[in-house]
């Protein structure tokens, strides 16, 4: 497969040479949380975002419940240009108890060495790129962490350490031991906690940032509809933001959002990338799809230049981000 001539903008991520294309690809939702999976057409997404110049794919051990479903799946998809991209994944969860899944924790080190080897089996490649703490595990110092993943990197099986919803002084910590490259954490126009004291931390270490669910998981787009009309599949159903009283508040935003982005003659979807964008050079959002359609308008999204005046009018609707938590309580992530 021939990459196709691109304009998507590459960004550097921290200080140790990882760059990728502006706007990456996640791929959670291929296989969990959205719904039935449909391989055929993530497949299809996976290697349009690669003809549309987007390097950074992301993938993670829960994705596939512990058993390789999403990895295997990213793997098959980029076996033409595997090393052409970035292939990031995740640890740090236990799936010894299925009832417990998603919110019981396992960095410990020699389960960080399984993963990984278990991660590069399933991808079908003898490294990874980028390869992150899932969660904070607080029964295992980040020193160990940071010191097990530095140890993998030193084997040639990992290029570069990440963390996922971390803390401020657990990234100083982290950081310390083996310099953290990038740090992966909800953001955008609906999610804004991290402005306060993480944004600065990852900055003044010099480390890239990652914005997951940059589209809060699909309300800034134009299919959003009422939480019972979800299957019960579709964690959507049960999100803290779909529910009456903050639905119709989050709904009446991004029809105010929507209106500014006619006026530019863009979509919504990809107003909020653009404002994520222009939040900083070291910000690179991996927006989820399992469609091409879809996909081409998020990395059309980078290509947008908001103006100071968009960006107002986008904080004057949206202050302080959605109305409703982001996850419920035990899953909420540990900040240290």
């Amino acid at each position: 497969m021939e990459q196709h001539t691109t304009n998507l903008p590459r960004r550097t991520l921290g200080g140790q040479g990882l760059q990728a294309g502006a706007i990456g690809l996640g791929t959670m939702g291929m296989t969990i949380g959205y719904g039935a999976p449909d391989e055929q057409s993530s497949i299809a997404t996976i290697r349009r975002a690669y003809e549309l110049g987007v390097t950074l794919f992301d993938t993670a051990e829960l994705y596939g419940l512990g058993i390789g479903i999403n990895e295997q799946l990213l793997g098959r998809a980029v076996k033409g240009f595997r090393d052409d991209i970035l292939l990031a994944t995740k640890f740090g969860y236990d799936f010894s108890d299925p009832s417990k899944i998603s919110i019981a924790l396992d960095s410990r080190p020699a389960n960080i060495r399984k993963v990984t080897d278990d991660s590069l089996r399933h991808l079908g490649t003898d490294h990874i790129d980028v390869l992150y703490q899932h969660r904070v595990d607080p029964n295992v110092p980040i020193e160990d962490v940071a010191g097990t993943v530095a140890e993998l990197i030193a084997a040639g099986k990992v290029r570069y350490f990440g963390l996922s919803e971390a803390g401020p002084d657990t990234i100083r910590r982290a950081h310390a031991v083996h310099p953290v490259s990038v740090l992966q954490t909800e953001y955008s126009v609906f999610e804004r906690s991290v402005e306060a004291d993480v944004l600065p931390v990852v900055r003044e270490l010099g480390i890239g940032f990652v914005p997951y669910s940059p589209l809060g998981r699909g309300f800034l787009t134009d299919a959003v509809k009422p939480a019972a009309e979800y299957p019960a599949d579709d964690m959507r159903g049960q999100d803290d933001r779909w529910q009456p009283g903050n639905y119709e508040k989050n709904l009446a935003a991004v029809r105010e959002l929507t209106a500014l982005a006619e006026g530019k003659g863009i979509t919504v979807t990809q107003l909020a990338l653009a404002w994520l964008l222009a939040q900083g050079e070291d910000i690179v959002p991996i927006p989820g799809t399992r469609s091409p359609r879809r996909l081409e308008q998020n990395v059309a999204a980078a290509q947008i230049i908001l103006t100071p005046q968009d960006l107002s009018r986008i904080q004057e609707i949206l202050p302080h981000g959605a109305a409703g938590s982001r996850y419920p309580d035990i899953m909420m992530p540990t900040w240290h």
